[in-house]
């Protein structure tokens, strides 16, 4: 498996895909993260066409197990940011 593109390699990617400097295509980049963010935070969900739907999905109250001692108890009622992969993403991967 190759390793993750960091986000500095993703920069310098999108800066050459965008036909800018660095620092332009960061703050692109940083703009993005923070609107998807808060919309996220906010119970919304995003779209990203060609990749996938990022989005918070709430799990209700349950029983949990103790791995090392097998104690059961209940965890709290919480959120968790779900990625739902699209069709064309995955039909790419796989050829």
């Amino acid at each position: 498996m190759a390793k993750p593109m960091t986000k500095t390699q993703l920069v310098a990617a999108l800066a050459e895909e965008m036909g800018s400097d660095k620092k332009a295509a960061g703050a692109a980049l940083d703009a993005v993260c923070n609107l998807i963010t808060k919309e996220v935070a906010d119970g919304g969900a995003v779209t990203l066409p060609g990749v996938g739907k990022i989005y918070c999905r709430e799990r209700p109250e349950r029983m949990v197990r103790n791995p090392a001692t097998g104690e059961q108890f209940k965890k709290e009622a919480d959120k968790v940011v779900k990625m739902t992969i699209a069709k064309a993403l995955k039909d790419s991967v796989n050829g």
